[in-house]
């Protein structure tokens, strides 16, 4: 079989056409990250108003979970069918979870519509990244990706003050249904302002057996951390099972890639050294990013002894340095056209970073805590985008939804590990620190462990406060430190990718230069040639 290049180039958008579909997608995008940090301020409050503390996980981890689970779907369906019907009904699925969201009455309705609004959220973000490759070349995409950063570092700010604010002045229910109408006009700025070149595509042979796998596989993974050495013994049989099906699923799921027809996530993706590499490094930032920014605003209100409100103006630092610092790395990379040690020093910065949050204490100074958040939003923004720039032109655009999908899905499954393996360590340690330290007449006089809000902890008395806010401080400080070796990792393996020359136009399948510096073949053009290769058949 021969594997050719169709270097016909798809029409993309004109230039005065990019602009309106930029702001469709960044509305979308604002909908997927204010819907990831909005219930960050909340939840204390919800858990305590809920009676669930003890599920406070939760609320985090399935919103991660689930819409890890779909990315890699989105990708490739997307790539298959086109991407703008994909888009507006993994909008309508946010919105419906939403609804359902602001409706529950309990904690498990809660986490349910958290589910909901995951699978819709896992396509919001990797289908408006895989879009504006479709409409903007890699050379120039450096400035939009810096600005996708960028509003991610806007709704990651927006969120905790909008989240605080509905807590102290409406109701934390309010943090659900603001993404109604958000919604509704993503959905109606997607079917005005989208229009994608037409392309013929044969009829989808979906790889339903992978998706199946891989959701089990992700499932296993993200339960493991969440329940081990906390709901059950790490060597119960519950978790030792989980790990077997974990392992299982993962066997079964590279056995059917290898022979599908159209695989959800093909084998030939870990060919690329950028891909492996860059998508490792991605794993360990996730974990760092989403560690911190799930439980950092809980902290800052137990600790810090501030409101729902004020502890999201204490993000800000960090989202307003990520802000600029994403916005100017893509800019500078569009016009000069490099960009490999820019996620090395990020990587490196944010290591620094989680070793500081590590070293705070009930004492400590607040100014110095958003001093270390800020010098975390410095090594975010200049790494995140710019990995996935890095991806999307290693492969041609026929697989940029699928490559882009692989590297989100593993970035993804670090934030969930991250979030599981921290809220874990957190809740664990902090339900024990509390027992060890208090009596349990006065923990009962706050209503016990699963009912501690801000709010209750604030009117307990000095010495049952002081007890509460160093078991915080001292439960979630160990979490922060477990990081650093990851970010250090992250360091070395973003310092061993090869700067690709970034393509100049949008040609849908022709990038020889990048393949060929990637140290890639014809294969990644052609799947196909894989059995060819097993069958032993001669190759042109």
């Amino acid at each position: 079989m021969t594997a050719t290049l169709d270097t016909r180039a798809s029409a993309p958008a004109g230039t005065r056409n990019v602009i309106p579909v930029f702001i469709g997608l960044m509305t979308a995008m604002l909908l997927s990250s204010l819907s990831q940090t909005i219930f960050s301020t909340a939840l204390p409050t919800i858990v305590g108003e809920l009676d669930g503390v003890d599920h406070m996980l939760w609320v985090t981890t399935a919103y991660i979970l689930a819409s890890t689970i779909v990315i890699p779907v989105y990708g490739k369906i997307g790539d298959l069918i086109g991407r703008k019907g994909l888009f507006i009904g993994a909008i309508a699925i946010f919105v419906a979870g939403s609804i359902v969201g602001g409706l529950a009455g309990t904690m498990t309705l809660l986490i349910a519509a958290r589910a909901i609004q995951g699978l819709g959220a896992g396509g919001l973000m990797i289908l408006a990244q895989a879009i504006i490759a479709d409409v903007v070349p890699a050379r120039e995409r450096g400035k939009y990706m810096g600005i996708m950063g960028a509003a991610f570092a806007v709704a990651s700010v927006a969120g905790p003050l909008l989240g605080g604010w509905f807590t102290e002045s409406l109701t934390w229910r309010w943090g659900l249904w603001i993404n109604v109408p958000l919604g509704i006009l993503a959905i109606v700025m997607a079917a005005v302002f989208l229009h994608p070149a037409p392309t013929d595509r044969a009829k989808p042979r979906l790889d339903v057996a992978g998706m199946a796998l891989l959701a089990v596989a992700t499932s296993c993974i993200v339960l493991v951390t969440s329940l081990g050495g906390r709901t059950y013994e790490w060597a119960s049989a519950q978790i030792i099972g989980l790990i077997a099906a974990a392992v299982v699923a993962a066997v079964a799921f590279v056995l059917v890639e290898r022979r599908a027809a159209e695989p959800v996530m093909p084998l030939h993706l870990f060919r690329s050294r950028t891909f492996n590499l860059t998508t490792i490094a991605g794993v360990f930032i996730g974990i760092g990013m989403f560690g911190v920014l799930g439980y950092m605003p809980t902290y800052l209100q137990m600790v810090a002894s501030v409101n729902a409100t004020e502890a999201g103006l204490l993000l800000a630092p960090m989202m307003l340095v990520m802000l600029i610092t994403s916005t100017t790395t893509g800019f500078v990379v569009s016009k000069t056209g490099r960009y490999k040690w820019y996620p090395v020093i990020g990587a490196a910065v944010l290591c620094g970073s989680e070793y500081l949050l590590s070293t705070l204490t009930a004492d400590t100074a607040v100014w110095i805590t958003c001093s270390y958040l800020a010098l975390m939003g410095l090594g975010l923004g200049m790494s995140m985008q710019t990995i996935v720039l890095m991806v999307q032109n290693s492969f041609p655009l026929t697989m940029v939804g699928t490559a882009t999908a692989g590297n989100n899905y593993f970035r993804q499954v670090g934030a969930s590990l991250g979030t599981a393996i921290v809220g874990s360590m957190f809740t664990t340690r902090l339900l024990d620190l509390l027992v060890e330290r208090m009596p349990a007449d006065a923990l009962a006089s706050g209503g016990g462990t699963n009912s501690l809000s801000p709010s209750v902890v604030a009117e307990l008395p000095d010495q049952i406060h002081d007890v509460i806010v160093g078991a915080y401080n001292d439960a979630l400080t160990p979490a922060f430190l477990l990081m650093v070796p990851l970010a250090a990792v992250g360091v070395v393996l973003l310092a061993f990718v090869k700067e690709i020359p970034l393509r100049t136009t949008v040609a849908r399948d022709a990038v020889p230069e990048a393949l060929e510096v990637d140290g890639a073949t014809a294969d990644f053009l052609d799947p196909r040639a894989e059995e060819c290769e097993e069958a032993g058949a001669a190759r042109p």
